[in-house]
């Protein structure tokens, strides 16, 4: 048997105290555990699992759950250098014992595990940098933030992903566990600085997605209250990125026909999400989600494009170079029937990046042409699209700075020519008829203001004859 004599307390080294996380319900043996006995000081190791007889090996695991209760002040890299070096021992150990399979831990130790995790992972996040500052989020940072406690940390969530991941773990009984408000803390944890944190708890969410069925809708509604949150209060937080990643998975096993509930996920989060100033940082990942939608449902291309159309930039040329970069990517994967739907605004913003002074948003408007499908699409309702497009690629032609803009454009206008020579001579006879009309209201508008002036001077005359 495993003795309670192994654990080991110096109440002259008091740190800060340590969470009562074990109960005294009986345990394998006869052995009861007094969490009083487990005040925070300097520890000593237990015996490995391999040492001690198969029975005991239960009882031992809670003890070493015990252990790793303690905490750490980790700011302070000389202190506690021992007990912290045994702490990060013993969860190497049950992460071992978790991986290999050498036992299926009882119910009561499940328990205490997870309470062992929360101990330890859960926890007030320290303020971001830019909230120190009251500056806005930077699109790069410098050098990421390293959580102090990283050492342990991570093995308490590699401890967690086994668990979960782990064959051996019956979900109707996990779940009492990993319940809602486990799921939830979970996600707040998202908004942790250190990048690595992050990425552990985007495995260990998913894993959570894929295994506990009964909880999808309810991770699927919380990471929809993260969105809501940040896109309409804080435009503040650090998992975006993350969280999209998970639903880029979630929404490629999403089941046809998708359910509304779904589709509105996609109106009301996804596309809003298109807003905030910090897009630079997740726009890849909000990408990927918006095309899998798209490919999935075909039917939702004109959705996606008219949202893109209602949050496109129209000051941060950054942005829109994302914007148009997603855009190509949607219309990759839009049919005939659903580009006709929105052609006409998309193609009179497209004809505003055709004109934009910034050369890269100009250019990259026009790599468009480039893609074989979109072309394709252009061809066959150059009817509708040429008579929109004609004037901002004559406007180019006329008055452009960039002269790699003044070169697409003429590519461009080319490509047109030889497509419907009749279609391009009359959108080029109506753009002439148009700048005729448009000197001639100018005349007029010179005339008007001639004769204002002249009838001003003749009235100042006649003023002074009176005097």
């Amino acid at each position: 048997m495993v003795s309670t004599s192994n654990v080991v307390v110096n109440h002259a080294s008091r740190t800060a105290p340590a969470p009562s996380v074990v109960n005294s319900a009986p345990q394998p043996g006869g052995a009861v555990i007094d969490p009083t006995a487990l005040p925070s000081g300097n520890i000593d190791p237990l015996p490995p699992f391999r040492d001690v007889a198969v029975s005991d090996r239960q009882l031992l695991f809670l003890r070493k759950l015990q252990i790793c209760c303690f905490q750490f002040d980790f700011t302070d890299t000389l202190k506690s250098v021992r007990e912290k070096e045994i702490k990060r021992q013993t969860l190497l150990e049950l992460i071992d014992f978790i991986q290999s399979g050498s036992g299926k831990i009882t119910e009561n130790n499940q328990e205490e595990m997870i309470k062992m995790i929360s101990v330890n992972i859960f926890r007030c996040l320290p303020p971001a940098p830019h909230e120190n500052s009251g500056s806005e989020m930077l699109e790069i940072e410098e050098e990421p933030y390293a959580e102090p406690a990283w050492p342990h940390l991570h093995l308490v969530y590699e401890l967690l992903l086994r668990y979960v991941v782990s064959s051996d773990t019956d979900t109707k009984i996990a779940k009492r566990y990993i319940d809602h408000s486990f799921v939830l803390k979970l996600l707040d944890l998202f908004d942790a600085d250190d990048p690595r944190e992050r990425e552990y708890l985007k495995t260990i969410l998913h894993r959570i997605y894929g295994k506990f069925m009964v909880h999808r809708p309810f991770i699927r509604k919380a990471i929809n209250n993260i969105f809501y949150r940040f896109i309409y209060e804080t435009e503040r937080h650090s998992g975006i990125g993350e969280l999209l990643e998970i639903l880029g998975s979630i929404i490629n096993g999403f089941a046809l026909p998708m359910k509304e509930e779904h589709k509105l996920f996609l109106v009301r989060a996804l596309i809003p999400l298109h807003k905030p100033k910090a897009l630079a940082l997740y726009h890849q990942q909000l990408s990927y989600c918006i095309t899998q939608f798209v490919e999935k449902d075909y039917k939702l291309a004109d959705t996606v494009i008219r949202g893109l159309l209602k949050y496109w930039p129209i000051t941060n040329c950054t942005k829109e170079l994302l914007f148009l970069g997603e855009l190509e990517e949607v219309l990759e994967a839009t049919q005939s029937a659903e580009f006709q739907r929105c052609m006409v605004p998309l193609f009179r913003q497209i004809g505003r990046c055709l004109n934009s002074s910034h050369s890269q948003v100009a250019e990259r408007a026009f790599f468009l042409w480039k893609n074989d499908h979109i072309v394709s699409l252009i061809a066959q309702n150059r009817n509708v699209i040429l008579p929109i497009i004609f004037e901002p690629l004559e406007k180019n032609v006329q008055s452009h700075w960039n002269q790699a803009v003044h070169g697409l454009t003429i590519n461009i206008r080319k490509m047109f020519l030889e497509m419907d020579f009749e279609l391009f001579e009359e959108c080029q006879k109506q753009h002439e008829e148009m700048e005729a009309r448009a000197r001639e209201l100018e005349e007029q508008r010179e005339l008007i203001w001639k004769r204002l002036a002249e009838a001003a001077e003749q009235r100042k005359g006649e003023d002074g004859i009176t005097v």
